[in-house]
């Protein structure tokens, strides 16, 4: 069983619907916890790192064999608890990182919560400095999207986020911040590939339970 700590509900149907495309019969427990994001952006990451920890804690009893957090402002606080859990705690958006430093240095992230911005760069540095390679990281954050996402009008959330991924043509690759606003690569027009986390961040997920 992959356990999957989420801070929105809305991920819920995206992953179980990966989860019967990529990986029949993986059991996937969800735990939601909305106030965590809302805590991570008022206060930081770490003032949510002892409840990030309990929520591992008590998918671990529950018998999960790997934690998967699939929001981009907890990931990191979220894979610090995987110390004392003694299974693997992975965020969503790592493998993703890691692809955006293969497609070349020039990488702007997008994001529509200002607190997923700096985790996000730091994890992509991470991966380059783990891959040996150079790393030129921009932000960009889409401020007039995530009233949408919230309210539940998830397509033009993605539509508003398509647009700003469009007025980027000077970078190697595009990282969608946040597993919400993966819709958006279908609406895109740029010809600057534009990376989720979802799909590599669940097929991460699937093998840490084998």
């Amino acid at each position: 069983m992959l356990a999957l700590l989420h801070t929105s509900p809305l991920h819920v149907p995206v992953f179980d619907a990966l989860r019967d495309q990529d990986h029949p019969g993986l059991e996937l427990r969800h735990l939601v916890h909305e106030d965590l994001l809302t805590r991570a952006g008022q206060d930081g990451p770490e003032s949510v790192a002892d409840d990030v920890r309990a929520v591992v804690d008590r998918a671990v009893a529950d018998g999960a064999r790997a934690v998967l957090c699939t929001c981009s402002s907890i990931g990191g606080v979220a894979e610090a608890a995987a110390a004392g859990a003694g299974v693997p705690v992975l965020r969503v958006d790592r493998p993703m990182a890691a692809a955006a430093v293969a497609a070349g240095p020039r990488i702007v992230v997008l994001a529509t919560v200002a607190s997923t911005l700096a985790p996000t760069v730091q994890l992509v540095e991470e991966e380059a400095r783990r891959a040996g390679r150079p790393a030129s990281v921009r932000t960009l954050l889409v401020e007039d999207a995530w009233t949408h996402f919230t309210a539940g009008d998830t397509h033009e959330y993605a539509r508003r986020v398509a647009a700003a991924a469009d007025t980027i043509t000077d970078a190697d690759a595009i990282v969608l911040a946040q597993a919400s606003m993966t819709p958006a690569q279908q609406l895109t027009s740029t010809t600057v590939p534009v990376l989720s986390s979802p799909r590599p961040g669940l097929a991460a997920g699937a093998r840490a339970t084998e």
